[in-house]
Order: C-alpha cells, then sequence, then structure tokens
C-alpha cells in the first residue's frame, strides 16, 4: 500500500477563514470518498493566518514545510493572491503541484509577473487555479448591474491596491462598453482619505451605483456605512469577493461593519454557483459537515478532484511521483470532470471556466444578521 499526502494550505482563521474553511471541507469530502487499489491518501491541513488575516511570509514557511515532507504529492491553496506570490516560486523550484479554489489576481500566472514567478522553472507549470481573475470578475460586475440593476451613471473607486485598482478599470471598461457612463473615478485609501468628505463630493455627481474595488478592511465597510450616514444607503453598492465575508454576526465582516447600510450590497465571487451536480453536492456535503455549503466549497472540491484524478493517472502510468502528479494535472489537453463541471487548465494555469456568481445582501438572513445570499452567475469569454 502506498501512502502519499495531499496538503491543504490555507487561512483558516480570522477574517478570510469562512470562506477558506468550505473550500478546506470541501477538498476534505473529495478526499475521503476517493478509492484506488493499491494507494492511500491522506491530508495534512496548514493554517496561514496571522493575527486573523492571511500572512504571506507564514504562507511561504509553511510551503517549505510542504516541498521537505516527502510524503507530499500536492496542495490545495492558497486563497488568496498575495500569499500565492510567495508560495509560487518555492512550488515551482520543486515541482510541487498547487490548486487554488479562490486566487483571482491575472498576474500570479499570466505576463512578465506570472512568468517571474515560475523562472526557476519556467516551462513547468506547478500552479493552476479553478477560479477565474480578477479581468472577469470586473466585467461581470458591470454586466450586472447594467442588465439586472439598471444602473446607468456609476462612480467608480479603488482603495489604491493592486486588486482594487484592477477590479474597478476592468469594471469601468466594461460598463462604458455597454453604454454606462462611469460619473466618478476616485482612489479613497483608506485612514488617508476621509470617505465621508468623498461620499458628499459624489452626491454632486449624481450616481445611481457605486462601484468599489477592494477589500472590507481597506475601506469599503467604511465606505458603504458612510453613504447610509448621507442617506446615499439606497443606491446599489457594488464589489469584488473582497467583501463578501461572512454573515453580520461576524463583527469584522462587511455586513457586521456596516450594519443595516449593507442592504443593496452586492458582490462578486469568482466561484461557479450554479453546476449539474449541485443538489447531490449539497446533500452529500450536509451529511458530512451538518452545514450546507460554502461559496467556495465546490471550488476546494474540484481543485481535490483534479488531484486526484492525477493521482491515476500517474498510477495507471506506473508510478505516482510529485511530477507524475504535476504534468497529468497541467496537461493542456486533459479535460477533467469535477463538481463544477468539465475544465481544462490553459498554458498558465488558468481555468477554462470563465464563470463569477453574484451575490447580494439580504438583511434578513442569519436570524435578522444578515447575510450573503446567492442572486445569479455571469459566465463570459469564448463569446
Amino acid at each position: 500500500m502506498q501512502r502519499v499526502t495531499i496538503a491543504i494550505s490555507l487561512p483558516l482563521t480570522g477574517d478570510p477563514g469562512v470562506g477558506a474553511a468550505s473550500a478546506r471541507d470541501g477538498a476534505l469530502l473529495a478526499i475521503e470518498d476517493f478509492e484506488l487499489d493499491g494507494y492511500l491518501v491522506r491530508t495534512l491541513v496548514l493554517d496561514h493566518a496571522v493575527n486573523g488575516t492571511y500572512d504571506e511570509r507564514q504562507g511561504a514557511d509553511d510551503m517549505t514545510e510542504l516541498v521537505a515532507n516527502e510524503d507530499v504529492i500536492a496542495v490545495v491553496g492558497p486563497f488568496n493572491s498575495a500569499v500565492a506570490r510567495a508560495q509560487i516560486p518555492i512550488g515551482n523550484q520543486a515541482g510541487l503541484l498547487q490548486c487554488s479554489p479562490a486566487t483571482t489576481n491575472p498576474g500570479i500566472t499570466s505576463g512578465p509577473a506570472g512568468a517571474d514567478l515560475r523562472r526557476a522553472n519556467p516551462d513547468r507549470i506547478a500552479f493552476i487555479r479553478v477560479s477565474t481573475t480578477d479581468d472577469f470578475q470586473g466585467p461581470a460586475l458591470a454586466r450586472f448591474g447594467f442588465d439586472e440593476l439598471d444602473l446607468r451613471r456609476v462612480a467608480v473607486i479603488d482603495d489604491g491596491q493592486a486588486y482594487g485598482d484592477n477590479l474597478a478599470n476592468a469594471f469601468g471598461s466594461e460598463f462604458q462598453r455597454l453604454g454606462g457612463t462611469v460619473v466618478e473615478r476616485r482612489t479613497v485609501q483608506a485612514g488617508i482619505d476621509d470617505e465621508a468628505v468623498v461620499v458628499e463630493e459624489l452626491r454632486g455627481s449624481d450616481p445611481d451605483g457605486v462601484l468599489f474595488g477592494g477589500l472590507t478592511i481597506t475601506g469599503g465597510a467604511a465606505f458603504r456605512h458612510q453613504m447610509g450616514v448621507a442617506g446615499m444607503g439606497d443606491l446599489a453598492f457594488l464589489a469584488g469577493d473582497g467583501i463578501v465575508d461572512g454573515p453580520g454576526s461576524v463583527g469584522e465582516s462587511y455586513i457586521g461593519l456596516t450594519g443595516p447600510a449593507a442592504a443593496n450590497s452586492f458582490g462578486a465571487i469568482a466561484a461557479i454557483a450554479e453546476f449539474p451536480g449541485r443538489d447531490a453536492f449539497s446533500v452529500r456535503y450536509l451529511e458530512a459537515f451538518s452545514t450546507w455549503p460554502g461559496a467556495y466549497s465546490a471550488p476546494g472540491h474540484a481543485c481535490a478532484e483534479v488531484i486526484l484524478d492525477s493521482i491515476r493517472v500517474a498510477a495507471a502510468r506506473g508510478v505516482v511521483t510529485r511530477e507524475a502528479v504535476r504534468a497529468a494535472a497541467t496537461d493542456t489537453t486533459r479535460t477533467f470532470d469535477t463538481v463544477l463541471g468539465p475544465l481544462q487548465f490553459d498554458e498558465v494555469g488558468d481555468t477554462s471556466l470563465k464563470v463569477v456568481s453574484i451575490y447580494g445582501v439580504d438583511p434578513a438572513a442569519a436570524n435578522g444578521t444578515g447575510d450573503w445570499i446567492y442572486d445569479s452567475q455571469v459566465t463570459l469569454g469564448g463569446e
């Protein structure tokens, strides 16, 4: 009996812990259901959250530890693009496969920035992801706002950081292409700019909605709170996955910090919510964990499925090694049958599934504390 280990490297405590834990449990479920004669698959779970948030240095240390553990054949994770930047060079140098259920920054795989992260072995991809990227998340929000909310005049704000700026720019380009108008384009940095002053200035532009590129902790909650104070809470507030961070019962979440002003807020998650096997998966997940799947449960499951299928392929070829599993998973000609549906990875490890799900705040959910409820999903690419 050959024993192999699949590691799970995610930030499992603090602000990102809700989503990351659902990805962990999805992966564990897939591994639990896996059977292959002659092989026993074990798991090793590492938490790289420090002081309530993801930590790049801890993520790098964990990846170094996993590389040194000869039993580890592949890794599910990380959850955040900043940690991916720290981990990818380590995994690339060692040839240790990673599959991320949630990272969205285009630069960790594509272009000069992506190439620089794998400079040790430029042609040996060791990082793949089942989540699509921010350059699709922004346009999906634009289409949702234009088509479903009938927005035509939107103020576009970013938090001054790479994620927020990329998301805001991608939204603005698509919204204008659809025929909408960007009435304001501003950078508002938490702790530097006065959100109350900016909100009052926006009033004069007469927007019917606001797009915020950033996170709860980088100004998303503070900006929306000030909109409520200023009597602008009826305007739609759109953002990426950086604000979809749990129900109002979680005090440091977007809903917890904004309170009643969270109503009319919508967040995009680069994860597929509607898929053919959704009902059966939900029942199986409920049986295993006594709770319904989270937004990243199925992506976590899909990552594990890709790794497990690659183990099966390697075994059929005679030997299960890190390199054999990595090569099978990154083969651009292979199609993987996952809970999300059939998917492939391109030459830099990005998924063929360009789908973004939209969630809205229901103030009455979660026993009246408010929670994110799935609304719809947008499919992009190949049009």
